[in-house]
């Protein structure tokens, strides 16, 4: 996992249209690259759903949105159609990026040893440099706040740690 203050791997790959996107490009803009195993399952989904319905504010903080998965352009196109999803996904076939940013690795399921994508978020600052990580991102979490139960959206603790660090 990459270290905050370290600069962020460059990258060039394709999103959901073919289009060859690249970090370089980007500079001097907030972003939020976040990685994530499969288009189409059930963490998946409500991660890129959450992202899309948080999208109006994550540009008024003038940043942009990146989902990573080693899927195939064509396989994001099917996922945000059938999903409506607004936000870019890049497809990381050979896996590169993912493995650049640490979230490559060795996961354990029912036993079962296999590589795969760490749901991990990342805020890279205008300068290139990662401003903040989240590793073993867990979507949607239960905490306890005065006794009571509340759901705790990452995307919120995202967007809340993006207005923190812009405010400095």
């Amino acid at each position: 996992m990459l270290e905050v203050g370290t600069k962020a791997p460059e990258f060039c790959i394709p999103n959901q249209d073919d289009v060859e996107i690249c970090l370089r490009d980007l500079a001097g803009k907030w972003i939020v690259l976040y990685f994530y195993p499969r288009d189409n399952t059930p963490g998946c989904t409500t991660e890129a759903c959450d992202f899309t319905a948080a999208m109006p504010d994550f540009e008024g903080l003038d940043a942009l949105i990146l989902g990573v998965s080693p899927d195939t352009p064509a396989k994001h196109r099917n996922f945000i159609e059938k999903q409506s999803l607004d936000i870019t996904l890049l497809a990381d076939e050979d896996k590169k990026v993912c493995e650049a940013y640490g979230v490559w690795q060795l996961k354990k399921f029912m036993g079962r040893e296999s590589m795969g994508v760490v749901r991990s978020t990342f805020i890279i600052n205008p300068e290139g440099k990662i401003a903040a990580a989240w590793e073993k991102v867990n979507v949607r979490k239960k905490k306890k706040v005065k006794g009571e139960t509340v759901e705790v959206l990452h995307v919120d603790v995202v967007k809340e740690t993006l207005k923190e660090l812009q405010s400095k």
